[in-house]
């Protein structure tokens, strides 16, 4: 899924706007986060490890300020009926993941993140985290270094693991 939209990306973006910056643009995103971003940056010829630092930096961007306000985003979009059964069933999903990460609190929420799974990244760790109460202090590094971890990963994956290690 992750290829197919990232595909989408590159076919309305190419040529319009520069390679690196539909990678950072995608990073940004939900659901395609940092896994979306260098999937994009393998098709677009981008090299490793300017694609994977360009698509570290776009997921970890907006991750303070998720672990910041959305409590507070959440409690204001509620006041409106259509968009309240989404917000509330954007909730119980990641309670749903908070529940597995509780057990093991930071090590389950680096799991979490890590894991490049559907449904599973910075964005949801860290509304994970704000769900369960865990510190920004606290959560923001282990959110990082889960994304760090996925990114490894998915680049192994893309780039061939020889070609993530430059060798």
């Amino acid at each position: 899924m992750a290829q197919t939209i990232a595909e989408f990306f590159v076919n309305n973006l190419g040529g319009k706007i520069s390679d690196e910056l539909i990678c950072f643009l995608i990073s940004l995103l939900p659901i395609l986060e940092l896994r979306g971003g260098l999937i994009a940056a393998k098709i677009l010829g981008v090299g490793f490890l300017k694609a994977f630092v360009i698509c570290y930096v776009g997921n970890m961007l907006p991750i303070p300020f998720i672990l910041l306000f959305i409590r507070k985003i959440f409690n204001w979009l509620k006041r409106f009926k259509k968009i309240n059964l989404f917000i509330e069933k954007l909730e119980m999903r990641s309670i749903r993941k908070a529940d597995k990460v509780k057990k093991y609190r930071l090590w389950g929420l680096l799991l979490l993140v890590a894991i490049p799974l559907p449904g599973t990244g910075a964005w949801t760790g860290a509304l994970a985290a704000d769900l369960l109460d865990i510190r920004i202090r606290a959560s923001f590094p282990v959110i990082a270094a889960g994304v760090l971890i996925a990114g490894l990963i998915v680049s192994a994956l893309s780039y061939g693991l020889f070609g993530a290690l430059g060798i």
